[in-house]
Parts: structure tokens; sequence; C-alpha cells
């Protein structure tokens, strides 16, 4: 995969996430639970920009663990979020498996990196 590629896959998990919280009736645990979830979904995508544009690997790995802690933590509460609202339930699965996806290749792409870490 590119890096254009990734980054675009980021960046519509960003807007799947958006779109579906936007849909969430508004009470306090789907405001705190959509807001942390849509936070850190669309975090994930610009931390993959600003690795890209990392001053040294050093940089891209720390902001790529940075995509990976997002990743996961939205993927956290989308699952909050579901158990909230099980009649979203459909339309959160496709969202959770492209949040799931993207977050085993960040982290595959991580310990490729540890492993070659010249490269």
């Amino acid at each position: 995969m590119t890096k254009e590629v990734l980054k675009q896959r980021l960046k519509q998990y960003a807007l799947s996430v958006a779109r579906l919280v936007l849909k969430l009736s508004y009470n306090i645990v789907n405001k705190n639970y959509s807001d942390q979830c849509n936070r850190s979904a669309s975090s994930s995508a610009a931390n993959y920009r600003a690795a890209l544009r990392a001053k040294s690997n050093a940089d891209f790995v720390n902001k790529f663990k940075i995509v990976e802690e997002e990743l996961d933590e939205s993927l956290f509460f989308l699952e909050l979020i579901e158990e909230m609202n099980p009649s979203f339930s459909e339309e959160i699965k496709p969202i959770y498996k492209e949040g799931n996806e993207l977050l085993a290749i960040v982290v595959a792409s991580l310990k490729t990196m540890h492993s070659n870490p010249g490269k």
C-alpha cells in the first residue's frame, strides 16, 4: 500500500466516524463518546500526515505510534457507542472493520520498522 492510499483511507475513516456521530441522538453519554471517537479518528489521520513530514526516522516512528494509539482509541469508543446505541450496530460494523484493518497495517508497519531500524 502506498503512503497516499493509506493517507486517503485514514481520512475516509475519520469522515465515516464523523458522519456516524452526526446521526446519534444527543445525550450526555453519546456526546462524550462521540466527541472522543471523532477526535481520535481524525487525529489518527492528522498524525499520519504529520508523520509523512517527519524530520527523522525517530520522529516518524514517534508520530506513527501516535497514529496507532489514536486508532485503537477510536475503536474503543466505537465499541462503547455501539453498546449504547445498538440500533446503529450495522452501520458501525464496516467503520469498525476499516479502523481495525488500518490499525493492523500500522502495527505491522511499526514491527517492520523495528526489525529494520536503518530503513
